[in-house]
């Protein structure tokens, strides 16, 4: 057997990087949003503004966190727990700050962080057989909670025809809503998919007595 001098596993990216940074980043933004959003019960535009230009900047180093680990082979187990972390945060404080504020009825705050904790659980219950990565259904649902979300922190009712704007960032958010609702029940689907794949795939190189 031949030995390889100067070989070995392959070293792990440090957890203190550009990515990761980012991300925390995110995460120290959620209580500057929310108290930018809910300052003065949410009726003064200029801080309900500087509200909207938080979660706009939250809401892009969510996207390019991920891209930067991809590119840069920067992945870690911190990025990895951290990310979802600081989104669900985000989008968490978007949802009950503007439920506080009479913006979102609190029926559908409660049914959208429902299905965040829901395919959260999810996740980790089927982890010992595979990973579930992100669906379509999931990605709109992001892109259009985001959308809406930002929307609706911004003071609309400085802008003409404001009635409109708002009916029209409810539409979104009632896109958004289909698209959780959908993307949750496609997650169970494929959780059960993946629990009886692997499960099959262990009695096939193992026989039926395996128990492992």
């Amino acid at each position: 057997m031949s030995v390889h001098r100067g070989e070995g596993p392959p070293s792990q990216p440090s957890d203190w990087n550009l990515p990761n940074a980012l991300t925390v980043a995110r995460v120290l933004m959620v209580p500057v949003y929310g108290v930018l959003l809910l300052h003065a019960d949410g009726a003064d535009p200029w801080w309900r503004g500087w509200a909207c230009l938080v979660f706009v900047l939250a809401a892009v180093t969510d996207g390019i966190d991920g891209r930067l680990a991809r590119s840069r082979g920067q992945i870690t187990n911190f990025g990895k727990v951290a990310d979802p972390i600081a989104d669900k945060a985000l989008m968490g404080m978007a949802f009950i700050g503007l439920s506080v504020l009479g913006e979102i009825w609190w029926w559908v705050t409660i049914v959208m962080l429902a299905r965040e904790v829901g395919v959260t659980v999810l996740r980790f219950v089927v982890i010992r057989y595979g990973v579930m990565p992100a669906g379509r259904g999931g990605k709109l649902k992001t892109i259009l909670q985001t959308v809406s979300l930002g929307a609706l922190t911004f003071p609309l009712w400085i802008l003409p025809v404001a009635g409109v704007w708002r009916f029209l960032a409810h539409v979104v958010l009632g896109a958004a809503l289909v698209a959780a609702v959908a993307s949750g029940i496609d997650y169970v689907f494929k959780a059960d998919r993946l629990r009886r794949t692997s499960r099959a795939t262990r009695l096939h190189r193992h026989g039926p007595g395996d128990t492992s």
